[in-house]
């Protein structure tokens, strides 16, 4: 069995370089929830260093609130804002000759585009609008990887295990007790159930491509080593998605 393993880095978390060893891809905060261009910089070098997959980290404009809080657009607003965001990291990942390989959006953005196919159709029209090769990653099962899949680019069915999920396969929201999972021994043991069982997303079994660590948690580094080390220790070949 394959598996990658992706963390949401350049977001000033602190966490970037103790765990890029650990993890095969890196989601770029691309500078409207976190991040700036020296940030988006410095990251693009670190996982250009050990390695690692590069991809656009896009979110809504809303530093504020991390990103986090729901917003109202139209699909062509929204697809303006995620492929601005993505040529603003191209600009630096061309220059440090790394090749972008995914886009993956942030927060509130992901989250509304599990459900809402308009808004999903929205970030998979401007992932292909800048390059047919880029891998759109999404909640297993959910609407944007629907909606890739519909506009003809590879996805990525991602997993949490850090994170706590609904009966529908959806993740539990953040303001709930228990959402977010602290125990990097618990974390671990649900990456292995997500790779071998995968999700039961809306009534139906769907597997998972690439696990998420969050590495705005501040045991994000402890968390991304035992994770790759479990996965190893149990025949899982931890792999960067390939375009």
């Amino acid at each position: 069995m394959k598996i990658d393993l992706n963390c949401d880095l350049g977001e000033s978390a602190g966490n970037d370089e103790a765990i890029m060893p650990y993890i095969t891809s890196a989601n770029i905060a691309c500078g409207f929830h976190a991040g700036d261009a020296d940030v988006m910089s410095a990251t693009v070098k670190l996982a250009k260093q050990y390695g690692v997959n590069v991809g656009a980290h896009p979110s809504w404009n809303d530093r504020q609130n991390f990103g986090r809080h729901e917003m109202d657009a139209s699909p062509e607003e929204t697809e303006v804002l995620v492929l601005q965001q993505i040529e603003m990291l191209a600009l630096i990942t061309k220059a440090e000759g790394v090749a972008l390989t995914h886009v993956k959006p942030h927060g509130a953005l992901y989250n509304q585009a599990v459900n809402d196919r308009g808004l999903a159709d929205a970030i998979a029209r401007a992932a292909k609008s800048f390059s047919v090769d880029l891998i759109l990653v999404g909640l297993a099962g959910s609407r944007l990887c629907e909606a890739g899949l519909e506009a003809g680019i590879k996805v990525a069915g991602e997993g949490f295990p850090d994170r706590a999920y609904n009966s529908d396969g959806r993740l539990m929201s953040r303001s709930q007790p228990g959402a977010l999972i602290e125990s990097p021994e618990e974390i671990a043991k649900n990456a292995l159930k997500l790779v071998r069982d995968g999700i039961l997303f809306g009534g139906k079994n769907v597997s998972v491509d690439t696990l998420c660590l969050h590495g705005d948690n501040i045991r994000a580094a402890e968390n991304a080593k035992l994770l790759r080390e479990t996965l190893t220790k149990n025949g899982i070949e931890v792999v960067g998605l390939k375009k």
